[in-house]
């Protein structure tokens, strides 16, 4: 079965770049809802021995203590997760003793599990070393992807096979980012740390399924240079599209398990994770590939 992908790539890059505008606006509007470890602060884990009370209840013992802004999340059975303005540790144990009178009681236990404190100055450096981290990993995928495909100059520039891998990248990281100021904005999900991760790996996962694409519309450019650019690229995803397919839906399904299974403090990380790997196995097949194709068309009426 040959499946006529480039036939379609106008589409494609429609389909794409209304995504990207969209997703920008939506950044650009209502933006990222940083956590602590961006902003400074806070966070503290307590769970009860036998009960968890209400999250209104609880955060009603925080308003009275004049925390209103204390962001409440519920975790396991009988945990739950507060990220809280900075407290120093004399109002730490403060806010200890005012919740265990307040909330436990001689049955029901309190415990505190953790306790954290980030100050602005750290999370200052967090949110540098996290976009420095993202345009050193860009920059070095188009040095060694332009390296990788030197022998392959024509009909388009090696370099440009990596920039194009960066412009697939950049739709699978601003789709992720999207969908979290979306959920940031109606369900107060923050973004942290453990965010950069998941980008910095959705990062990776994007280009190494790209660059599979890439190296065997290479290796097809090799034996067969004098056919048409846009038939060798098409011959190459459809070589590639079962692996893409077999190769996501087995990084997919464990991603599943841990979401739906796994402690609520690694659900922002792994959901993260399971829309910025699908859209990578999108993005090689209906961005990276098809961009390739107008790009050589477009340098051919350019000559």
């Amino acid at each position: 079965m040959n499946i006529q992908f480039i036939k379609y790539s106008k589409l494609w890059v429609t389909i794409t770049t209304v995504i990207v505008v969209v997703c920008v606006l939506l950044v650009t509007v209502w933006g990222l809802k940083p956590g602590i470890d961006f902003t400074g602060g806070s966070l503290l884990e307590i769970s009860f021995s036998q009960t968890r009370p209400d999250t209104t209840e609880i955060q009603k013992a925080f308003e009275d203590l004049e925390m209103k802004n204390a962001v409440i999340q519920r975790t396991g059975d009988k945990g739950v997760i507060v990220r809280l303005s900075f407290l120093s540790e004399e109002q730490h144990q403060f806010v200890l003793q005012e919740l265990r009178q307040r909330l436990a009681t001689d049955t029901n236990v309190m415990h505190e599990e953790k306790f954290e404190t980030i100050g602005a100055a750290i999370s200052n450096q967090l949110r540098q070393r996290a976009l420095w981290a993202i345009l050193l990993v860009s920059l070095g995928i188009i040095s060694y992807v332009a390296y990788s495909f030197r022998k392959v100059s024509r009909p388009v520039a090696s370099w440009k096979y990596g920039l194009l891998a960066i412009i697939a990248m950049i739709h699978d990281l601003l789709l992720v980012m999207g969908v979290f100021a979306v959920l940031g904005h109606y369900f107060g999900i923050e973004v942290d740390v453990a965010f950069v991760v998941a980008l910095l790996t959705v990062l990776g996962y994007s280009v190494n399924d790209t660059i599979v694409v890439y190296d065997r519309i290479r290796e097809n450019l090799l034996r067969h240079r004098e056919d048409n650019f846009g038939e060798v690229v098409n011959k190459g995803l459809n070589q590639t599209l079962m692996r893409s397919i077999n190769t996501t839906l087995t990084t997919l399904l464990p991603l599943f398990a841990l979401y739906f299974f796994g402690g609520a403090t690694i659900h922002n990380f792994v959901l993260a994770l399971l829309i910025g790997i699908a859209s990578g196995a999108y993005s090689s097949i209906f961005i990276a590939s098809p961009l390739l194709v107008l790009v050589e068309k477009w340098q051919r009426r350019q000559a």
